[in-house]
C-alpha cells in the first residue's frame, strides 16, 4: 500500500493556497484584538475595550488553526507523493524545523524586550527591581511563543511517517488503500463536521480546567502539546492527508459550501452564547452536564467553521491570482515576525484618544506594512525566500533598450 498518490507538479489548489495564507494573516488580527477585550487577558491591555473585539476573536480562533492543520495534512500528502520520503524530510527540515530553531530565539528576545518596555512605561519609566524571577526552563514551561505551530507540525510529520510505514510494508496490492479511500469518501458530506467533532468533544470533556471560550487550548507553552490540541489538530491533519488521495472529493466539499456555512454560523453562535457571550466567562467549566453540552457544541462549531472556510475558499479562490499568491507566500514571514510588532503597536496606541477599532486598525495596518516591506527587501529575493518558501524570486531587471534598426 502506498498512502501517497503522485500528482502532477502544476496541480495547484489555489483556493487552499489562499486559505492557508489567510489563516496565518488572521493571526495578526487575533493577537491585536486581545488588547481590547472587555476582560483583561493580555499583557498589553488597552483602556478602550469592546465586546465586539472578543466576538471577533472567538470567530477567528474557532476555525483558524484547525483549518491550517487540515490544509497542512493535505499538502503533506501532496509533497510526499511528489518528492518521496527523503525529499519530504529534507524540505520539512529546512522550511519548518529550520525557521523554528533559527528564528525562535529572535522572536522570543523581541517579545521579552517589548514586555520589559511596557513594564517600564507602566512603572513610570523604570523597571521594577523587586519583580518575580523568571520561571525555570523545563519541558513543561518551554516558551514556544506563537511559533508553537511549527513544533506541532513536526510532531505530526513524525507520527504520519511512523504510522504510514507498516501499511506500506504489509499491503503490497493496495487493498488497504482502497478501503481507506472508500471510508474517506463516505466521510465527506453534510455530516463531515459531526464525525470529525466526536473525538474532539470527548477531549474537551476530559480536559481538566477547560475554558470553553478559547475552544482548543493553544499549546504555546511546553514541548508536550495538550491532549485537546493533539486531538483536534491531529484529526484535521489526518483528514487532510487522506483527502488529498481523492481530489474529486474537493468538488463535493466545494458544492457543500451553503450547508457548511449555515452550520458554521449556527453552531458558532450557539457555542459563543454557552461560553459566556460577548463578555466571555473565562472560568473553567465545572458542572459535568454543562461541560458535556459545551464540549459537543464547541467541537461541532470548530469543524463546521473549518469545513465552511475550506469550501468557501475552494468556491471563491479557485483561480490563480498574483496578489493572492504574493500574500500567501508572504504570510509565513509575516506570521513569524508579527507578534513583537503587534505588541509594539499596542503599546504605542495605549495613550491615544481614539476608539478601540481605530487603534486596532492602526496596529494591524502598521504590522502588516512593516512585515511586507521587510519581506520584499529581506526575504522574497534572497536566500531567506528559498529557506521559507522553497524558492527565491529574482529581482526584476529593467528591460534593455532595443537598438534602433540599421539603416
Amino acid at each position: 500500500m502506498t498512502l501517497t498518490t503522485p500528482r502532477p507538479s502544476d496541480d495547484r489548489l489555489h483556493g487552499l493556497d489562499a486559505l492557508r495564507g489567510i489563516a496565518l494573516l488572521l493571526g495578526v488580527v487575533l493577537h491585536t484584538l486581545m488588547s481590547f477585550f472587555p476582560v483583561p487577558i493580555w499583557i498589553v491591555a488597552d483602556s478602550e475595550t469592546s465586546p465586539v473585539a472578543s466576538v471577533l476573536f472567538f470567530a477567528i480562533h474557532l476555525f483558524r488553526m484547525t483549518t491550517f492543520f487540515l490544509i497542512a495534512g493535505l499538502f503533506a500528502h501532496m509533497m510526499l507523493g511528489r518528492k518521496g520520503l527523503w525529499g519530504f524530510l529534507r524540505d520539512r527540515l529546512i522550511r519548518i524545523a529550520g525557521p523554528l530553531v533559527g528564528l525562535w530565539w529572535l522572536a522570543l528576545g523581541a517579545i521579552i524586550a517589548v514586555l520589559l518596555w511596557n513594564v517600564a512605561i507602566q512603572n513610570g519609566g523604570t523597571l521594577p527591581t523587586d519583580g518575580p524571577p523568571p520561571p525555570p526552563l523545563t519541558v513543561e514551561t518551554f516558551p514556544l511563543t506563537h511559533l508553537w505551530f511549527l513544533w506541532v507540525l513536526l510532531i505530526f510529520y513524525v507520527a504520519m511517517l511512523v504510522l504510514r510505514a507498516p501499511f506500506a510494508l504489509l499491503d503490497r496490492n493496495g487493498g488497504w488503500g482502497r478501503m481507506v479511500d472508500r471510508l474517506t469518501a463516505a466521510l465527506v458530506g453534510p455530516w463531515t463536521p459531526l464525525v470529525l467533532a466526536a473525538p474532539l468533544a470527548l477531549a474537551f470533556y476530559l480536559y481538566p480546567n477547560w475554558t470553553a471560550f478559547f475552544a482548543i487550548p493553544t499549546p504555546d507553552t511546553g514541548l508536550v502539546p495538550n491532549a485537546v490540541a493533539l486531538t483536534g489538530f491531529g484529526s484535521a491533519f489526518l483528514f487532510g492527508f487522506l483527502l488529498d488521495r481523492q481530489r474529486d472529493l474537493m468538488d463535493r466539499i466545494r458544492e457543500l459550501w451553503p450547508v457548511f456555512t449555515v452550520m458554521a454560523f449556527g453552531t458558532g453562535a450557539g457555542a459563543l452564547m454557552l461560553a459566556g457571550g460577548p463578555v466571555p466567562d473565562l472560568a473553567p467549566v465545572r458542572d459535568p452536564s454543562a461541560k458535556a453540552a459545551l464540549a459537543i457544541l464547541m467541537a461541532l462549531a470548530v469543524f463546521s467553521n473549518a469545513m465552511a472556510a475550506m469550501s468557501l475558499a475552494l468556491q471563491l479562490f479557485n483561480r490563480t491570482s498574483p496578489v493572492r499568491r504574493y500574500l500567501a507566500d508572504a504570510s509565513y514571514w509575516i506570521y513569524i515576525v508579527h507578534l513583537p510588532l503587534v505588541m509594539v503597536g499596542q503599546t504605542l496606541v495605549l495613550g491615544l484618544a481614539a476608539p478601540w477599532w481605530l487603534k486596532a486598525s492602526l496596529v494591524i495596518g502598521g504590522t502588516v506594512l512593516i512585515s511586507l516591506i521587510t519581506y520584499e527587501l529581506l526575504v522574497r529575493h534572497t536566500f531567506m525566500g528559498r529557506w521559507l518558501n522553497g524558492r527565491r524570486i529574482p529581482w526584476k531587471r529593467p528591460a534593455e533598450p532595443v537598438p534602433p534598426p540599421a539603416e
